[in-house]
C-alpha cells in the first residue's frame, strides 16, 4: 500500500497493491501496522456503512464534534466517486483547504480523513457503493454539515459523468439546508485546531 498525504493535513489517499489473475483481483483493502505507521495512530474500528448512489448524488460536506468526531476510512467497491475532505478545522493554517481524489473500482483507492475534517463526495455512476469504515457510531445530536456548493469553498465538483453524460448535483434536502463555512463558523459550529489536536494526543 502507498499512503499519500493530501493538501488537507491529516487526510490520506491510499493506493492498494492490486494482484490479478484469470479468475479476478485480490488486494488489501486496509491494513492496521501500515495505517499505523503512514498515519501515526492506529484506526480504531467503531461502525461500518455502505451507501449506494445514483450518479449525480452529492452527499455532505459532514463531520461531528470534537470529541470524539469521527474519522472515516473510505472505500468504493462498484462504480466510482469523486471525493472530497475540506479542512474546517477553525485556526488551522490550511482551513477552508480542499482536496479530491477519485476512488473507483480500478484503481481501488481509499481516503482517510482524521477527526475534525469534512467529507464529501459525488457520484459518477449509477450504483456506485461506497464504505465508509468509521472510528465512532453515528450520533445524531453531533453531526453537522456544510453546503457542499458553499461558492467560498470553491470546490470544483465533476459536471461529467463516467459514461460521458451531464451530471448535475443532486442534494438531500439536509444538505441543502446546510449553512456555509463561514455561517458555521459564526455559530460556532466547527471544530477547532486545538480541541482536534488535544483530542487526538490522547490517541497515541
Amino acid at each position: 500500500m502507498e499512503y499519500r498525504e493530501l493538501a488537507v493535513p491529516g487526510a490520506f489517499e491510499i493506493t492498494p497493491r492490486q494482484f490479478g489473475d484469470p479468475r479476478g483481483v485480490f488486494l488489501e483493502a486496509f491494513k492496521a501496522d501500515a495505517f499505523a505507521e503512514a498515519v501515526g495512530h492506529p484506526f480504531d474500528l467503531a461502525q461500518a456503512n455502505c451507501s449506494v448512489s445514483a450518479a449525480g448524488v452529492l452527499r455532505g460536506i459532514h463531520f461531528a464534534d470534537v470529541p470524539p468526531s469521527q474519522a472515516k476510512y473510505v472505500l468504493c467497491a462498484t462504480g466510482a466517486v469523486l471525493d472530497v475532505v475540506v479542512d474546517i478545522r477553525v485556526g488551522s493554517p490550511t482551513f477552508g483547504t480542499w482536496d479530491a481524489v477519485l476512488l473507483d473500482d480500478v484503481d481501488r483507492r481509499a481516503v482517510y480523513l482524521s477527526e475534525g475534517l469534512g467529507h464529501a463526495f459525488m457520484s459518477l455512476e449509477d450504483g456506485s457503493t461506497v464504505l465508509y469504515l468509521c472510528s465512532s457510531g453515528y450520533a445524531p445530536g453531533r453531526e453537522h454539515g456544510i453546503h457542499p456548493l458553499d461558492p467560498e469553498l470553491g470546490i470544483d465538483w465533476p459536471t461529467t459523468a463516467r459514461d460521458g453524460s451531464p451530471l448535475a448535483p443532486l442534494l438531500s434536502e439536509k444538505d441543502e439546508a446546510a449553512p456555509t463555512l463561514a455561517e458555521a463558523k459564526a455559530q460556532n459550529l466547527l471544530p477547532t485546531m486545538d480541541e482536534v489536536t488535544s483530542y487526538l494526543a490522547t490517541r497515541h
